[in-house]
């Protein structure tokens, strides 16, 4: 028997997904120090030019090259500091003192390095070939007035905050927060600090979900757990799709008797897909409610980590407008253990990615690959992907990782 006929590729899902996605298009300006993490709604226009004025790029002498022709030494006539440029006459035949970030004063040609002079009595001597325009830093070299600094739909990091900050800006405009209701099914499921009935388990995946939402900028309204109850579970997809943008529960989208999710789906909204060929993961369910958009995590701890970091991660990112989403980087490497694997779904083992002592990147495995087994995301540091209708592995063979972004810990 095929168990995997109906199964859906992650490629597929992912282009289904992705294709009925629009960015949100509400707004709100923040200041500067707010926006770590935001997507940018407009253009951000430069008010200045960067650098502001010629400027030196070394500490060293500013010399005009007419001055250099006869080789001979040349005294200093004066000092230019950051903030402090020389404004005195500037004699012929004479050099300036200047700092890293001064304004060359007028006339200059170029910056000679401190380190290609010597001092002598009679001034400065040049020990290397000068050329016109070397170690000075053009008005505008980095952002010229005027020009688009960021488009719309730039995540704004620790790389472009700055920037902004270097012209000036003190608010931003940006995308509003992606706002994600979350909560988890199942009568089996308890709090942290609930004592444990027979058959009972503490409820870790809203917890991961939740986390890992507010590391992606999210607004989380954590609606807590529903229990298996379909009347119950239809008023929380209610309340959930009223609220949020993205609605996702945990648990209760496998084939079992209780789980309604599903079928409630199904009444209140649509499904696009719910079977998926990858491993830990299969249960994952995509569809529309009335006014937002459904992913259904499966129960176990690591599929449904695995499948919020492999598809509602992309998700979140085009409905947040990020035209520029951080892209998972695959490359190949030897396994440094055997690997078991039965064919049909692509698989997405955890693994350790180090170098061996000839210093080659190696992967071995985190252990037992359980979808209980949470702590194999904590020990281990990359998935190791291996391929639809690859089988066993065995220690020298070439396989393809993906190392963990932040999410992770990576």
């Amino acid at each position: 028997m095929d168990f995997t006929a109906g199964l859906m590729p992650l490629e597929t899902a992912l282009e289904q997904m992705l294709s009925r996605i629009t960015p949100l298009t509400d707004d709100e300006t923040l200041p500067l120090l707010s926006c770590f993490g935001r997507v940018t709604a407009g253009d951000i226009v430069s008010p200045l030019n960067v650098p502001g004025f010629d400027n030196s790029a070394m500490d060293g002498y500013a010399v005009r090259l007419a001055d250099l022709e006869g080789g001979q030494p040349l005294p200093v006539a004066g000092k230019a500091f950051a903030g402090q440029p020389f404004t005195g006459e500037w004699p012929a035949g004479s050099c300036i003192r200047i700092m890293t970030g001064a304004p060359v004063p007028a006339g200059c040609d170029a910056v000679v390095m401190q380190e290609e002079t010597e001092q002598s009595d009679e001034g400065v001597r040049f020990t290397a070939s000068v050329r016109a325009g070397q170690n000075i830093r053009r008005l505008g070299e980095d952002i010229a007035q005027g020009a688009t600094v960021f488009a719309p739909g730039q995540r704004l990091t620790a790389a472009e905050l700055p920037v902004l900050a270097s012209l000036g800006i003190a608010e931003v405009k940006v995308v509003r927060k992606v706002r994600v209701a979350v909560f988890s099914t199942g009568d089996e499921l308890r709090l942290p600090g609930q004592p444990l009935g027979a058959g009972q388990i503490y409820d870790t995946n809203r917890l991961a979900v939740h986390l890992m939402l507010e590391q992606l900028g999210c607004e989380v309204i954590n609606l807590g757990i529903i229990p298996d109850d379909p009347d119950r579970l239809r008023a929380a997809f209610i309340e959930a799709d009223k609220a949020a943008d993205v609605v996702i529960s945990s648990g209760g989208v496998s084939v079992g008797e209780a789980d309604y999710t599903k079928t409630i789906l199904e009444e209140l909204g649509e499904i696009g897909f719910w079977k998926l060929a990858i491993k830990p993961g299969k249960p994952f369910a995509f569809g529309k409610l009335p006014h937002s958009w459904f992913c259904g995590l499966p129960g176990n701890p690591v599929s449904a980590a695995l499948t919020f970091y492999q598809l509602v991660q992309p998700l979140l990112a085009k409905l947040s407008g990020n035209r520029n989403p951080v892209m998972p980087l695959r490359q190949r490497v030897r396994a440094a253990t055997r690997l078991k694997k039965t064919p049909g779904r692509l698989d997405f083992q955890r693994g350790i990615l180090a170098r061996n002592g000839e210093g080659e990147l190696t992967v071995s495995t985190t252990g037992h690959q359980g979808s209980h087994i949470f702590s194999s995301f904590s020990q281990g540091n990359c998935f190791i992907v291996l391929e639809r209708e690859r089988g066993n592995v065995e220690a020298g063979e070439w396989v393809e990782v993906e190392a963990f972004n932040p999410l992770f810990g990576g």
